[in-house]
């Protein structure tokens, strides 16, 4: 699978140092691609302020300056063909792919490029904080654009980014913003939008866009259709009628069976995705950090790994293996003695305070399903009620950024292939929260979490350093998550889908014009 993905990746390098191909209208009549998922699709439809689901659609329709290439773990060209940095890696210059147009018709060139990434930045929200090293941004020539830097930064990986780095047609519309709340795109990507259906099972249809600089010369799926099907049982069972084409995430029974079927591919690789217990540390009885390290120690993380069976590994520390700032051997245990002490201590448990946690997690998904089966059972014990509710996640990140929760459940992945965005995002003080949602306030994490993107260029050991000091800050001394888990990647498609890999620096993202259907 290694080799066949390498023979893909020199595919689109050559394509990427080859002359555009002539534009090609793209055929119809072709069977629609499926993509099956159990969250909302559409949470944000601004691509300078996306930073949730949609991301499996946006990188059909939006495209980046680079593409994180998991066989080299480099930046390979994609709206670039090549770039260059001086050498104090402070100027970076792109030059841009030629006959680039975007669906609005209009050109895509460097005065193009610097419109759209200057807006993302003024949003100053989602994951905008990728180009916080910028300082200016130069059209040189209509394919040439270079980037000033305050400090220096790995621009090709921020570029590379699956948020925040698209580019898009910034005079789409006077409105802006309007023009994206009416379910609209101003990408350069192999597809457009065709409908939008919010809270509907069908809720997303792409078409493709005729005059895509890739060409449609040979076969490809020309419409995509993303289903919103909460029950794995039903989805599974739509892939197996062929009312489906792929779906993204299957238990291990499902997976089990679908590695069976006949006319069903499976695709099975670890990703950087890692399931995050989130704590309140704002209000509520998880205030107290003694309330915060019993649940820590209560959730029985190898008892998890074994019943996910193979679905998972374990975590060790925040970052997963493959990045910068993962730290090795350390993998969490269960502790019901320091857990029953801890909770005596802050005055719940036997003859103490009733004690009582709300619980939120993603409706359909069947691993937390099992997080919180396991963890009530235990808690119980400890004389702990926990109350558990599965939520769309659009409803659930809402109540998150209220703080109407005790602990939050979800999965976290970079935002580009480094270490990061786990603990800028997640773990660094933000007012009003948007994805921290622990609601950690900690000025000293601050101060070295603002070392690290410096660091990751100029000295790489020291950024591993502080790494680690964040991830005994965030878990030992504040407490303020756990982590049970790192998913591993699996997935089930139509056998005649050719040419799928997947790629860990996009979650669940099917890179749908690089596909061969066939019968």
């Amino acid at each position: 699978m290694r080799r066949r993905f390498a023979a893909a990746v020199a595919l689109l390098l050559l394509m990427a140092c080859s002359p555009p191909p002539e534009p090609q209208r793209a055929p119809v009549g072709e069977s629609p691609f499926v993509y099956v998922r159990n969250t909302d699709i559409i949470t944000e439809w601004d691509p300078s302020r996306s930073y949730s689901s949609e991301i499996v659609a946006f990188q059909n329709v939006y495209e980046t300056l680079t593409l994180w290439n998991p066989v080299t773990e480099k930046a390979a060209p994609r709206l670039a063909t090549s770039w260059r940095a001086s050498s104090d890696g402070r100027t970076w210059t792109f030059a841009l792919r030629p006959g680039v147009t975007f669906h609005t018709g209009r050109t895509l060139d460097a005065a193009a490029v610097k419109a759209s990434i200057e807006r993302t930045m003024r949003s100053e929200t989602g994951a905008s904080y990728i180009w916080d090293a910028v300082s200016s941004i130069r059209a040189d020539d209509p394919l040439t654009v270079t980037f000033a830097l305050k400090y220096p930064v790995p621009l090709d990986l921020v570029a590379s980014a699956g948020y925040a780095a698209y580019i898009y047609d910034t005079k789409a519309a006077p409105d802006l913003a309007a023009w994206f709340r009416q379910g609209r795109d101003a990408g350069s990507g192999p597809y457009t939008v065709a409908g939008w259906k919010r809270g509907q099972e069908d809720e997303l249809s792409l078409k493709a866009y005729g005059d895509y600089w890739g060409g449609w010369r040979r076969p490809h799926y020309t419409t995509v259709t993303f289903k919103v099907v909460r029950d794995p049982e039903r989805a599974y069972e739509m892939l197996r009628r062929g009312e489906a084409t792929f779906v993204d995430r299957l238990d291990a029974r499902l997976f089990g069976q679908a590695s069976a079927a006949p006319g069903v591919r499976t695709s099975e690789r670890p990703s950087f995705t890692t399931a995050m217990l989130l704590f309140n540390t704002a209000n509520g009885p998880m205030r107290d950090v003694r309330v915060r390290r019993a649940v820590q120690r209560a959730i029985d993380y190898r008892g998890l790994v074994r019943e996910l069976k193979g679905s998972v590994t374990p975590a060790g520390g925040v970052i997963p293996e493959g990045l910068l700032g993962h730290v090795p051997g350390r993998v969490p245990r269960q502790d019901l003695d320091a857990a029953a002490r801890l909770l005596r201590q802050a005055g719940y448990g036997p003859g103490g305070r009733p004690l009582r946690l709300l619980l939120t997690y993603a409706a359909g998904d069947a691993d937390q399903e099992a997080l919180v089966r396991r963890l009530r059972a235990t808690l119980r014990r400890l004389d702990v009620t926990l109350r558990a509710r599965a939520m769309p996640w659009n409803e659930q990140w809402e109540l998150g950024k209220k703080g109407g929760q005790d602990i939050f459940v979800m999965y976290w992945w970079p935002d580009y292939a480094d270490g990061y965005s786990y603990f800028g995002n997640v773990f660094r003080s933000a007012d009003p929260p948007e994805l921290n949602l622990a609601y950690l306030r900690d000025q000293g994490l601050d101060a070295l979490l603002d070392t690290l993107p410096e660091l990751t260029v100029t000295d790489r050991p020291a950024a591993q350093q502080a790494y680690e000091q964040a991830t005994e800050r965030v878990l030992d001394q504040r407490a303020a998550a756990a982590l049970p888990w790192v998913a591993t990647a699996r997935r089930a498609y139509f056998a005649g889908v050719q040419g799928y890999e997947d790629n860990p620096a996009y979650p669940d993202v099917v890179f749908i014009h690089t596909l061969r259907p066939s019968a």
